[in-house]
């Protein structure tokens, strides 16, 4: 069999498969169905420093080969999520963990970053910068290569473990954010966040969630993910995860071949529970069939 193991900022991963933040809970959740050991780990639910109730209902729409969620971060804050959801994962994961972390001002991040920087369980920060900067005019910190940057240079000087800042792909230069990350100190990039999307409903008339405007994600992004996991990859000199519609081991495969160390599966969880389970299973078979040795040497191999 092909080996699968791949290093993500000096922390071996069994795999590269990973599910995305948002989609799998705190993980206990999906431990239900399968051993989720299997993973190579997984990014929990974005959290916040205090409570959010999140978006209105409706906050979900179907669409062609995707969805649109504005469900707003809603998580219990990250005093509860260290006092009661890691307690429950460790009961079912005996791996390290990534922490999402999301804030609105730069305050916010480091007090959330240093809290979660110090369990133990928790092996890497993924610092989500796609919320609004509520100090800086409700633009979001990903749109700024400053901003960005403002965010990255702070966490890193709360933490000893290594940080990854996931971009927005809702920007015109997502090349110039990521460097900006990497010159503040980040251990690794992940993208890409959802597209903003919308549906309206043809009856009423209006937007079919409450929020108006949402995250697009599913598999009709991967071209766009795929392209901006390459354009980064090919500028920077640290790990990158991919992330943005896969729903394949080919994916997987795919997504290394542009430069992503690991990849993250997300709205594929939410149609089929199974999928990373699934997927992690066949790689070894597509592997086979593509002539793959190791995982490890394919990072790269299109660019």
């Amino acid at each position: 069999m092909g080996e699968m193991k791949v290093d993500l900022c000096g922390i071996t991963l069994d795999n590269p498969v990973m599910a995305a933040s948002g989609t799998f809970g705190y993980g206990y959740e999906f431990a239900q169905l399968y051993d989720i050991n299997i993973l190579g780990t997984f990014s929990f639910k974005g959290t916040t420093l205090k409570a959010r109730f999140g978006n209105p209902t409706p906050r979900i729409a179907e669409c062609t080969a995707g969805m649109i969620n504005a469900v707003g971060l809603q998580n219990p804050g990250v005093d509860k999520v260290i006092e009661e959801e890691l307690p429950k994962l460790a009961k079912c994961f005996n791996k390290k963990v990534m922490a999402n972390i999301s804030g609105f001002s730069v305050e916010e991040y480091v007090k959330t970053c240093r809290r979660l920087s110090a369990c133990d369980q928790v092996g890497w920060l993924e610092v989500n910068v796609s919320c609004p900067n509520v100090h800086g005019g409700g633009m979001s910190f990903g749109t700024d290569p400053m901003a960005a940057a403002e965010v990255t240079r702070e966490v890193k000087k709360v933490t000893d473990k290594p940080v990854i800042i996931k971009l927005s792909p809702n920007v015109t230069d997502i090349v110039s954010i990521a460097l900006a990350c990497e010159e503040a100190g980040a251990d690794g990039i992940s993208l890409i966040n959802t597209l903003l999307g919308m549906r309206i409903d043809l009856k009423t008339r209006k937007p079919v969630i409450a929020n108006k405007m949402g995250g697009f994600s599913g598999s009709a992004v991967f071209p766009v993910a795929l392209r901006m996991v390459y354009q980064v990859a090919s500028a920077v000199n640290v790990p990158v995860i991919g992330i943005g519609g896969i729903s394949s081991a080919e994916d997987v495969i795919e997504m290394m071949l542009a430069g992503a160390t690991a990849v993250q599966i997300g709205a594929a969880n939410l149609v089929d529970p199974y999928i990373c389970r699934d997927i992690i299973n066949t790689l070894p078979e597509v592997m086979k069939k593509y002539h793959i040795e190791s995982l490890k040497e394919i990072i790269g191999g299109a660019l």
